[in-house]
C-alpha cells in the first residue's frame, strides 16, 4: 500500500498543508505580537509620559529648579529612556548624564539626528511620538516630543527608548504555538492516512483490474459496493469488461473460422509487410516444400520458401503494385506460384503470394499420356498381328492346311494375349479406383508355398532353371492376407523370374520371420539377367518392360498388379538387383494376433 504513487502524493500534500499552514500561523503571529508589542510598549510609555506632562502643566517652573530637574532625569534614566531638552534651534539644552544613559551612541544619534531633521511645526501641543529603525533588526527606536517651559521659554522635552520588536512573552507563545501546531499535525496524520487510504485503496483496486485487463484477463472484476465516484468508476469498469469480452469473443470466433478456411486451403499463402516480410502464413506453406531439395537457409524467409526468385517475385510486386506469376519445376517437384499486391487504400503495404504443388498434376498428365500411349502400343501389336494373319486366310493366299492351323493358333495366341491384356487392365483398374474388395484372414503361408512348389516346379525346370524353397527362419507363423492374391502375387514374381533368367540359373522362394516386427517376409530371387540401375525405379510402373530390345512376352502389367495388391492388404514390396547378376523381390505379410478370426 506504500508503494502507491497516489497515497505518497496526498500523504505530502497533508503534511506540505499543514507545514504551509504552521508557517503562516507562525508568520501572523509574529506579526501580530510585533505590532502588539510595539503598541503596549508605545502605550506603556505614554502614559507615563502623560504622567510628567500634567506635572509640567501643573507646574510650569518643574524644570527651572534644579533638584527637580536633577530628580527628574535620574528617574527616567531608571525607567529606561534618554531625555533631552532641546531649544527651539535645536539645540542641546540639557540631557541625562553620560553615566546614566540608556541608548547606545549609534542608537542616539539616529534619535538626535532624525529629531533635528524633522520639521517642528508639525508636532502639536500635547504629546507627540514616533518610531525609527534602530541599529538592531528586533528593535525600533520611539521618541516622544512635548513642550515645556524652561526658564520661561519654550522648549522641547524629547524621550528616547529602544523599543524590543519581539519580546520575550511573544518568542516563549511562538514556540508553544509552534510545538502545539507540530502535534496536531503528527496527530492529524493517522487519521489522514486512513482517510487517504479509503481513497486510494479502491482506485488502487480499479488500477489492478486495469491492468489484468490490459494483459488480457478479463475474468476479473471491480468491486462495485463503494459509495460515490468510486463505485460507479467500478461499474463502468465491469459494464466495459463485459463488452469488451463480447466483443473480443466475437472476433476470436470469426477469426477461428477464417483461420480454419484458411488452414484448410491447399494452396499455401504467405502474406507479407511492405518489407517483404512475413507476416501470415497457413499451415498448408509449412509443409509445401517437403519435396523440394532445400541447400540454402541462411535467412529466415528462406528457411519459409527456399527460392530467391520467389522472394525477388514479391519485392518487385510491392515496387511495381503488379502481380506475378511463375512455375518453378524439377525432377522431383514443380510449383505454381501467384504473387498480388495488397493495398490499404492507395498506398501498397505488403504483398501476398499463393503457391500450389502441380508435381502430381503435371506427373498425372504425364502418366495419362503414357497410358494411353501405351495401351495403344500394346492394343495395337496383337491387332496389327491378327490382321496379317486374318488377312491372307481371308483372300484365300494360304492353300496349305498346315500353314491355316500354324496361323490359327497364332490368332489364338495373340487373342488369348488380347483377352490377358484387357483382363489385367480392369484388374488393375478395379484396384485403383477402390471397386475391387477381396477379404483377408489369417492363413498358413507353409501350405500355399508348399502348393505352389508342386505347381511351379515343373513348369521352371522345364525351362533348364534349378527352383528352390527355402525357409530361413523355419515354418513361418499363421499370416494375415488373402491365399489367393498372395498365390496371384507368387505366380507373377516367378513367372517374372522366369523370363528374365536363362537355363542353368536359378530361381529361389526365401521365407524370413522378424519376431520384432512382427512380419514375415517373402522373397523371389533369381540369378538371371538383373535390372538396369534406370530402370529400376520404374519397375512397378505400368506397362513398363525391362530390356525391351530382348523382346520378352507380357503385358508389363504384373508387377504393377502385385504393388496394388500388396498396397490393398496395407504391405509393401521392394526390389534389389544388380545387372548381369540377377534380381531379388520382396514384399511383406503381417503375422496373425490370437484373437484375428475369419
Amino acid at each position: 500500500m506504500f508503494q502507491s504513487t497516489l497515497l505518497r502524493r496526498t500523504m505530502v500534500l497533508v503534511l506540505g498543508a499543514l507545514t504551509m499552514a504552521m508557517l503562516m500561523s507562525s508568520l501572523a503571529f509574529l506579526m501580530a505580537g510585533r505590532m502588539t508589542t510595539m503598541d503596549m510598549d508605545i502605550q506603556s510609555a505614554l502614559q507615563q509620559e502623560s504622567v510628567y506632562s500634567r506635572i509640567f502643566e501643573m507646574d510650569p517652573e518643574f524644570l527651572d529648579d534644579d533638584n527637580y530637574r536633577s530628580y527628574f532625569f535620574s528617574v527616567t534614566a531608571n525607567a529606561g529612556r534618554d531625555y533631552y531638552l532641546f531649544a527651539e534651534d535645536k539645540t542641546i539644552l540639557m540631557s541625562t548624564g553620560n553615566d546614566l544613559i540608556n541608548l547606545s551612541s549609534a542608537n542616539t544619534d539616529l534619535a538626535i539626528n532624525y529629531f533635528k531633521d524633522s520639521n517642528l511645526e508639525n508636532f502639536s501641543e500635547g504629546l507627540n511620538y514616533q518610531t525609527i529603525d534602530s541599529d538592531h533588526w528586533n528593535s525600533k527606536i520611539l521618541i516622544i516630543v512635548q513642550k515645556v517651559k524652561y526658564n520661561s521659554t519654550d522648549v522641547y522635552l524629547v524621550s528616547f527608548s529602544v523599543i524590543d520588536v519581539y519580546n520575550d512573552v511573544v518568542m516563549e507563545f511562538l514556540n508553544i504555538l509552534l510545538l502545539s501546531t507540530m502535534l496536531a499535525a503528527m496527530a492529524m496524520l493517522v487519521p489522514t492516512y486512513i482517510l487517504v487510504r479509503k481513497i486510494v485503496l479502491p482506485i488502487q483496486q480499479i488500477n489492478d483490474v486495469a491492468t489484468e485487463y490490459a494483459r488480457g484477463n478479463l475474468s476479473v472484476r471491480a468491486d462495485e459496493s463503494h459509495k460515490g465516484e468510486v463505485g460507479e468508476l467500478g461499474t463502468s469498469f465491469n459494464n466495459l469488461a463485459d463488452k469488451l469480452s463480447k466483443s473480443i469473443n466475437d472476433l476470436t470466433t470469426e477469426k477461428n473460422r477464417l483461420q480454419d478456411i484458411f488452414d484448410v486451403i491447399s494452396d499455401g499463402i504467405v502474406v507479407v509487410d511492405k518489407d517483404a516480410n512475413p507476416i501470415i502464413t497457413n499451415k498448408a506453406l509449412h509443409t509445401l516444400f517437403d519435396r523440394a531439395e532445400i541447400n540454402n537457409l541462411f535467412t529466415e524467409r528462406l528457411q519459409l520458401i527456399p527460392f530467391d526468385e520467389v522472394w525477388d517475385d514479391i519485392e518487385d510486386t510491392i515496387e511495381t503494385h503488379e502481380s506475378h506469376s511463375r512455375t518453378i519445376t524439377d525432377r522431383d517437384y514443380a510449383y505454381q506460384v501467384t504473387v498480388i499486391p495488397k493495398f490499404d487504400g492507395d498506398e501498397c503495404v505488403g504483398a501476398t503470394a499463393f503457391m500450389r504443388d502441380i508435381f502430381n498434376e503435371q506427373r498425372n498428365e504425364q502418366f495419362r499420356r503414357d497410358y494411353i500411349a501405351n495401351i495403344s502400343h500394346e492394343l495395337r501389336t496383337p491387332l496389327q498381328t491378327l490382321r496379317g494373319l486374318i488377312e491372307p486366310l481371308s483372300d484365300g493366299m494360304v492353300k496349305k492346311e498346315e500353314d491355316k492351323q500354324r496361323y490359327y493358333g497364332i490368332i489364338l495366341d495373340e487373342t488369348m494375349r488380347l483377352s490377358r491384356l484387357i483382363d489385367d487392365m480392369l484388374e488393375l483398374s478395379k484396384l485403383q479406383s477402390g471397386t475391387m474388395a477381396f477379404q483377408t484372414y489369417p492363413f498358413d503361408l507353409n501350405d500355399l508355398i508348399d502348393d505352389l512348389e508342386i505347381k511351379m516346379r515343373p513348369i521352371i525346370e522345364n525351362a533348364g532353371i534349378e527352383f528352390s524353397v527355402v525357409y530361413n527362419s523355419g515354418k513361418v507363423p499363421t499370416v494375415m492376407g488373402n491365399p489367393d492374391r498372395v498365390e496371384q502375387i507368387l505366380i507373377i514374381l516367378l513367372d517374372n523370374a522366369k523370363k528374365y533368367t536363362p537355363a542353368g540359373k536359378s530361381i529361389s522362394i526365401i521365407t524370413d520371420y522378424i519376431e520384432s516386427e512382427g512380419k514375415v517376409y517373402i522373397s523371389v530371387a533369381d540369378t538371371g539377367q538383373g535390372i538396369h540401375e534406370y530402370d529400376i525405379n520404374n519397375i512397378f510402373d505400368r506397362f513398363f518392360k525391362a530390356d525391351r530390345a530382348r523382346g520378352k512376352k507380357g503385358t508389363g502389367l504384373g508387377l504393377a498388379i502385385a504393388k496394388e495388391l500388396l498396397t490393398y492388404m496395407g504391405q509393401d514390396i521392394k526390389v534389389t538387383s544388380k545387372y548381369g547378376e540377377g534380381s531379388t523381390f520382396t514384399f511383406t505379410l503381417s503375422k496373425a494376433q490370437a484373437n484375428d478370426n475369419w
